[in-house]
């Protein structure tokens, strides 16, 4: 049985939170560049405290898209989290884009990854174990999940709940039967096809993690840089005007 992998996510560009939070025990980082303002110059920056750091990183792309892919890899990513995968297709795509051939259509780059040029056999080997997560976030990822984890190379999913609880007509309503029921079918399936099955619980609250656990789930992201301080506000404000 693999243990569980308990990361983090990052939104904003902060180097010096980037390197206390990467100073902790965190299996590994991810870097959100989906739904945040950093760019490349940035997440460069942000990958090189983490090698520093000694801890693993994951980027999160904006689409699955080949070119982006590419070079946040060349970046030197650990690994790749890929949004919005809904059909057998965007799975096998988003391997394809992360690997290199014969297995995959990656291009080859003489980037910060490949040490300029000069590491390039060193990252001949590294690159054969770059992590690839796709998303699941929509009631069709679910419908066509069985699938999806056939492609080989995936090394785990990770579910979108706001996106999902969307997707079925239920914004926000994580305690509805219709969610409940779906992510059901998604620990069915996952389980099934033993895949890691993974979630971001955003606000950290270990009863809510924990619960995670013992369903099995062993990639599971904690908290955001965002909500990690604005909970450390919120209870250190309370405490003071109480």
């Amino acid at each position: 049985m693999k243990k569980i992998s308990l990361g983090t996510w990052i939104t904003t560009y902060n180097p010096s939170a980037v390197d206390l939070i990467s100073s902790f025990n965190f299996d590994w980082v991810c870097v959100d560049c989906e739904h945040s303002a950093i760019n490349l110059d940035q997440l460069q920056n942000l990958l090189n405290i983490l090698d520093k750091n000694k801890t693993n990183s994951f980027v999160r792309v904006s689409s699955n898209n080949k070119t982006e892919i590419k070079k946040v890899l060349d970046l030197g990513a650990n690994g790749i989290i890929v949004p919005m995968v809904n059909t057998v297709s965007d799975a096998r795509n988003a391997v394809s884009y992360a690997t290199y051939p014969p297995f995959g259509q990656r291009g080859f780059g003489l980037a910060r990854a490949q040490g300029y040029g000069y590491g390039i056999k060193k990252y001949d080997k590294i690159s054969k174990n770059i992590k690839i997560v796709v998303q699941i976030e929509s009631i069709q990822g679910i419908n066509n999940l069985d699938q999806i984890l056939k492609v080989k190379g995936l090394y785990a999913t990770l579910i979108g709940p706001r996106d999902l609880s969307g997707s079925i007509g239920k914004v926000g309503d994580f305690k509805g039967k219709k969610f409940l029921s779906t992510l059901q079918k998604y620990e069915r399936i996952s389980k099934k096809n033993k895949i890691l099955m993974g979630i971001h619980v955003a606000y950290p609250v270990p009863n809510t993690i924990n619960q995670f656990i013992k369903k099995g789930y062993k990639f599971i992201a904690m908290g955001t840089d965002m909500t990690f301080l604005g909970d450390s506000c919120q209870v250190s404000l309370k405490k003071i005007k109480r």
